[in-house]
């Protein structure tokens, strides 16, 4: 089961990309820090201080400008996600977020699949409101 996301972003590919993989911009928008900066092979440490949170993903491809493939856990035992940018017009792009490995046969997969989609649209939401207009949304959301 794979929970699919989408925004369009009013910047082109290259610095949407660039928020992503440059730990100098992930926390404007997602995560307090990331680790380094993200590429192919590498095990990337994400904090999230408001929420007292720490985790791994191992970046598995990276397509610049093009798309981001990880894994939560560097343990090889978590969610794939896969990010794709395209462009979109003139400095636009349409972000896509793909997260696989959701199993229909855990009791309570729906409110899994409800939250990590709510997860997306907020991040992606921050995302947006980072690269047009230069505020920080993040950390905001209360559940």
């Amino acid at each position: 089961m794979n929970n699919v996301t989408k925004m369009k972003i009013g910047k082109p590919v290259s610095e949407v990309f660039e928020a992503f993989v440059d730990p100098a911009k992930i926390g404007n928008f997602w995560f307090t820090s990331s680790s380094e900066r993200w590429e192919q092979g590498k095990t990337i440490t994400l904090t999230y201080d408001e929420y007292d949170a720490r985790g791994d993903i191992r970046i598995m491809e990276i397509k610049e400008n093009q798309k981001i493939v990880f894994q939560w856990g560097a343990d090889g035992e978590g969610h794939e996600v896969t990010i794709t940018l395209a462009e979109s017009g003139i400095s636009e792009s349409i972000v896509e977020v793909t997260e696989e490995g959701f199993n229909e046969n855990e009791q309570d997969w729906i409110r899994q699949f409800v939250d990590n989609k709510e997860g997306w649209v907020y991040m992606l939401t921050c995302l947006k409101g980072y690269l047009e207009y230069g505020v920080q949304l993040r950390a905001s959301l209360i559940k």
